[in-house]
């Protein structure tokens, strides 16, 4: 019968997958207004890895209460960098090494599981209402779109950004990834990763990480 894991074997699992994990992954965010919608998307963006995040445009602030509460505390795993338009966000982009995909209903797109999300990429997401700017789109390097079966017309950008980032991974572990990763459920004192890992915390997760995220978790059900 199997059984949820525990926090140990989370930990072992997550690292498993991270250090087979070399592409650099980020985001472009423009004019995403929600607070809540930040919040969601910025710990999404931890989970899977994004190194760094560009607002642009009419764009939430990620220390706003409400996308701190989404977020519970996962904002300190990336960086941010305001910027003043689409443009000057995908000159730094380029610059960085990353090709930049927006993630649109537009002509041209392609279906994300087959736009280039090989290496390092840059997806880009824009307003809850009105998508990716025209300037936005004009400066990617490509466009793709989630293919729907559904009677709905659109996703929720948190969702979509979800998404789009694990199929990001996806294809990265599906070419040349870690392969199976080992066991979680191997006990510590079999294993000397994990028996390091049951005397300690990993080096990204300081001790204090443990209370804030139970804090926010308090905070934001009050």
């Amino acid at each position: 019968m199997s059984r949820q894991l525990g926090p140990t074997e989370v930990k072992r699992l997550n690292r498993s997958w991270r250090r087979g994990t070399q592409a650099s992954l980020c985001l472009l965010l423009e004019s995403v207004s929600q607070p809540f919608n930040l919040g969601s998307i910025i710990r999404t963006a931890a989970a899977f890895g994004v190194e760094q995040i560009w607002l642009c445009g009419e764009a939430a602030d990620p220390m706003h209460p409400s996308a701190r509460k989404t977020a519970l505390g996962t904002a300190r795993y990336t960086s941010f960098e305001q910027v003043a338009s689409p443009a000057q966000a995908a000159a730094e982009i380029r610059a960085a090494g990353l090709r930049l995909v927006a993630v649109e209903l537009a002509e041209g797109a392609v279906p994300l599981h087959r736009a280039a999300l090989g290496g390092d990429v840059c997806l880009a997401f824009g307003h809850e209402d009105r998508g990716c700017s025209p300037g936005l789109l004009a400066a990617a390097d490509q466009i793709a779109y989630i293919p729907q079966v559904g009677r709905v017309g659109s996703l929720n950008v948190a969702a979509a950004t979800a998404i789009a980032l694990a199929e990001a991974r996806r294809r990265e572990w599906d070419s040349a990834g870690p392969g199976d990763p080992p066991d979680p459920a191997v006990p510590a004192d079999q294993d000397a990763e994990g028996m390091a890992e049951a005397q300690s915390l990993p080096e990204d997760e300081p001790p204090e990480s443990r209370k804030t995220e139970e804090d926010d978790r308090a905070d934001q059900f009050s």
